[in-house]
């Protein structure tokens, strides 16, 4: 009995100079060490670096925000300002991102946001973060006076980083497994959004007659004079 209490004060005593010392040595380090050593956690750069260091992914969406106009004439209508923004790797297929992208291309920026609001997909958090971001930057950087009178001239989505694995299966066998991400890019432009952006030209129905009556006219019968 005596020999077992004789080492578990031992034990102890060991135990207690481990945390001493753990504590001596993170007090030696410094902050900036500790930040570095965790600024890549969680993050799309940490992703990029981590497979490929060369590539950083689309930086040319960014550029067209550095872009100086020369001055107008007075006569001249006075240029709309506009404003892009992007974000990329979004862990998301890039084939789902673009219902979404689709969905709120040619609203207003208020009616694009209260929309994504009711979407139950992945995707649409971040396209609404892209949004709301791409809103700041225009008052912030682009004086825009008022962030209601935007709207979404481009809404489109690229393919991201394709990371291939594996997936057991049953007797020994596997299957190929891709978790695929996905780039969002998006341009605001000032102004009233179009009344019809998939549709410039609403035809009516007698104008839709004589357009098909004017292709049956001029169709090409095989084999005859």
């Amino acid at each position: 009995m005596n020999n077992l209490a004789k080492q578990l004060c031992r034990l102890n005593i060991s135990h207690g100079n481990l945390i001493k010392n753990q504590s001596n040595l993170l007090a030696r380090i410094s902050p900036a060490v500790v930040a570095a050593g965790t600024a890549g956690f969680h993050t799309s750069n940490a992703l990029g670096a981590r497979y490929n260091k060369h590539n950083t992914g689309p930086q040319k969406w960014l550029q067209y925000n550095k872009i100086v106009h020369p001055p107008q004439a007075p006569e001249e209508e006075p240029r709309k300002a506009y404003v892009c923004h992007m974000r990329t790797n979004i862990k998301y297929s890039p084939d789902k991102m673009w219902y979404i992208a689709s969905f709120v291309r040619g609203m207003s920026v208020d009616e694009a946001l209260k929309q994504l609001n009711f979407v139950l997909k992945k995707g649409a958090v971040d396209v609404k973060e892209v949004i709301q971001e791409a809103v700041e930057m225009a008052q912030k950087r682009h004086n825009v006076e008022y962030k209601s009178n935007l709207w979404i001239a481009e809404s489109f989505v690229g393919k991201g980083r394709v990371i291939k694995g594996f997936r057991r299966h049953g007797r020994g066998r596997f299957g190929l497994v891709e978790y695929k991400h996905c780039h969002y890019f998006v341009r605001l432009e000032e102004g009233e959004p179009p009344k019809d952006y998939y549709l410039p030209n609403p035809q009516t129905p007698s104008e839709q007659f004589e357009k098909w009556l004017e292709q049956m006219r001029m169709r090409k019968v095989i084999n005859s004079l």
